[in-house]
């Protein structure tokens, strides 16, 4: 999401700058390369860092920013005060997990940086009532605006050759970190459980994680190593979507997950957990199969169901394709931001007023990594 907005703004006139935890692979300084986006590290050593609050302040100061907009937990609470001190403008958007709930000093935190901020933006409806009731604040101060996403082109794809996959073979793809939250456990026990109803079905999981050597062992001892394939970091997304027969999403939480977005546009059946505000983004069940989190049985009849019915296959994955382009597109989700920022620069006299304009994000890596922090 964070580079395919700073990438839209900057094509469109906008200077951005991106704050970004450091110690990473590269893949976000990778995306935004050539694009003319500035591209700004941090190190955060520890929770409560003063100093880092003070670098941060200089930061937006020192690029001239006219408005500054962080995602998640950690980067809301710096980049509210931040904000505050250097004199701009301040939003934030929290993407799915309710981690911050879990501590009364990370909900006090979380609460004051909303007071401070101009607004609060969910990814989800349901995020969005979770966050009013925890943070204790009016339902109408948070404001939802779904993910969206970009279809990747994808007509064709080297995956299956990558993978070895004969012309017969049955491929079932998740996308997402190898994090347990991710719900991937259950979808390897789902294969195994498929094993003799559809022995030619393979898994493929685009991501990384702490999970790799766990899933990796659970595939050896239910015999389906051979057929379970962790495919790691990928950048080709639409190319791994081109090569699925069905898309999987098993996850145990979710707001709006860019992956299910993405299987949609690509037009690809769908199995996915009804969780967060994936059964909305999917009609309901018109636009896939919905099924309980963690329950492998649950998940591989619905796998089965979709590998045994290529017509109900065809049917879902039109439904899927239809309602993310009416509803779920990175340029809706972007006009949508595009009129918030509007509203919140605004007031500020037309001297104060000129081009440059910070995204301010925790990435992927960075928020589970705080969210594990004590903050």
């Amino acid at each position: 999401m964070l580079a395919s907005v700073a990438t839209e703004l900057q094509a469109a006139g906008t200077r951005n700058v991106v704050i970004a935890p450091a110690g990473g692979e590269g893949w976000l300084a990778g995306e935004l390369k050539g694009t003319d986006v500035r591209v700004e590290s941090f190190r955060l050593t520890r929770p409560l860092s003063p100093a880092f609050a003070h670098w941060l302040e200089a930061t937006l100061r020192r690029h001239r920013v006219d408005l500054a907009h962080s995602h998640e937990f950690t980067m809301a609470v710096y980049g509210a005060w931040a904000a505050r001190r250097a004199g701009v403008p301040h939003l934030f958007t929290m993407h799915g997990g309710r981690y911050y709930a879990a501590r009364l000093r990370r909900r006090v935190a979380l609460r004051v940086a909303a007071e401070l901020s101009g607004s609060v933006v969910a990814v989800s409806e349901s995020l969005g009532r979770h966050l009013s009731r925890d943070l204790w604040m009016r339902a109408s101060r948070v404001i939802t605006i779904p993910n969206g996403a970009r279809g990747a082109p994808g007509a064709r794809t080297s995956l299956r050759d990558e993978l070895k996959l004969a012309k017969a073979d049955r491929l079932a793809v998740a996308v997402g970190n190898l994090y347990p939250v991710k719900g991937h456990r259950y979808l390897l026990e789902a294969l195994a459980l498929l094993t003799t109803r559809f022995p030619q079905l393979h898994v493929a999981i685009a991501g990384r994680g702490e999970m790799e050597g766990e899933l990796r062992r659970r595939a050896e001892a239910l015999q389906v190593g051979d057929r379970f394939h962790l495919l790691g970091l990928r950048s080709d997304i639409g190319n791994v979507l081109a090569g699925a027969d069905v898309f999987v999403l098993p996850s145990l939480s979710e707001g709006v997950p860019l992956a299910l977005l993405e299987a949609m546009l690509a037009a690809r059946p769908i199995v996915a957990t009804a969780v967060g505000e994936v059964p909305t983004v999917l009609g309901g069940g018109r636009a896939g199969v919905l099924v309980p989190p963690g329950d492998a049985a649950a998940l591989g009849g619905a796998l089965g169901g979709l590998l045994a019915d290529p017509a109900e296959a065809r049917r879902l994955s039109g439904a899927a394709a239809k309602r993310a382009g009416e509803e779920y597109t990175l340029d809706r989700m972007i006009e949508r931001y595009v009129a918030l920022y509007t509203k919140l620069l605004a007031p500020l006299p037309p001297t104060h007023r000129p081009d440059p304009l910070l995204q301010s994000h925790q990435i992927a890596a960075g928020k589970a990594a705080m969210g594990r922090q004590g903050a």
